[in-house]
């Protein structure tokens, strides 16, 4: 067992999907595949059930998963400290779906810079850095949860949130004739529910709960086809194209917009840091300010959107 085969296990059951969780390992599927296949046989146990259409982990894989986790917390805590006592400061990225498309060419010059492969949710992120198992993240975060954490935000760019429907009308709709998902996983998908919840209320959008984990992926356009107006498409899913049958469409009146904050500890004031947080958040370009833009009113951004 090693701990590469841990980290693909828990970025499987996080996916629930081998082509999505081998893209953010950048592996190959059937490298996956084989790797998940190996940690089972020497586990000695199954951890997904699978077939063609979806997959779930079984008992023992629930049952293990949050060991794995902490396995993988202790290693990536032992190579800081390794790093710390070669007098070295790497500065630790962690992040969850969404990295600048410039993110080489912005941090060309820090060689400290480690982006960790450890993809998680926003909320997730954000307490790693927190504790100080990260040094910096990429993550949508809440206004009141910078107070409680002692983190600082910096913009560091925005997804416009668009709607899915079937069909071939591709004309802008607006919020209130939208339907948004909201999850019973809330761990997965806590800070989508949030931001979810708001926009409804703030909108008059349609709520539609789910407990498939439908938020993204093949659910999630199982969902857009049964539903009886377009459905609002998640940042995480904003990438993926949409199968036949199904189009995009602008969200209008307002236009929903979710934020990417570049998350540090407030007290952090080291200059490897700095110098990382400075590159990534140099020329970032703002939100657009022509009143179309709707942010929940927690976010950290919120005010000069109002």
């Amino acid at each position: 067992m090693e701990l590469r085969q841990l980290r693909y296990f828990v970025i499987l059951a996080e996916e629930m999907n081998f082509g999505r969780a081998a893209e953010r390992l950048h592996i190959a599927g059937p490298s996956l595949s084989q790797q998940i296949k190996a940690l089972e046989r020497d586990l000695g146990v199954r951890l997904f059930d699978r077939d063609r259409r979806q997959m779930e982990l079984t008992e023992a894989g629930r049952s293990l998963l949050p060991g794995a986790r902490e396995l993988l917390h202790g290693a990536d805590e032992l190579r800081q400290h390794a790093g710390r006592l070669r007098g070295t400061e790497t500065v630790r990225l962690g992040y969850v779906n969404w990295l600048p498309a410039d993110l080489a060419e912005r941090t060309a010059g820090v060689a400290s810079l480690q982006v960790d492969a450890w993809v998680m949710p926003s909320h997730a992120q954000a307490g790693r850095v927190a504790d100080g198992s990260i040094d910096v993240a990429v993550c949508w975060v809440q206004t009141p949860d910078l107070a409680a954490q002692g983190l600082d935000a910096r913009f560091l760019g925005a997804d416009r949130l668009y709607a899915v429907s079937p069909g071939t009308d591709t004309s802008p709709v607006a919020a209130a004739d939208t339907a948004v998902l909201v999850d019973s996983d809330t761990v997965s998908w806590a800070s989508w529910n949030l931001y979810a919840g708001q926009f409804s209320r703030d909108t008059g959008a349609t709520v539609v709960r789910t407990d498939d984990n439908g938020i993204t992926g093949p659910a999630f356009f199982e969902h857009v086809r049964r539903a009886d107006r377009p459905v609002v498409n998640s940042p995480k899913g904003q990438a993926t194209p949409l199968p036949a049958g199904l189009v995009a469409r602008p969200i209008a009146d307002p236009a929903p917009y979710w934020t990417w904050s570049l998350v540090t500890r407030r007290a952090d004031d080291r200059a490897a840091v700095r110098a990382a947080v400075g590159a990534l958040t140099a020329d970032v370009d703002g939100l657009p300010d022509d009143g179309s833009v709707w942010l929940p009113s927690t976010d950290p951004y919120a005010r000069s959107h109002r």
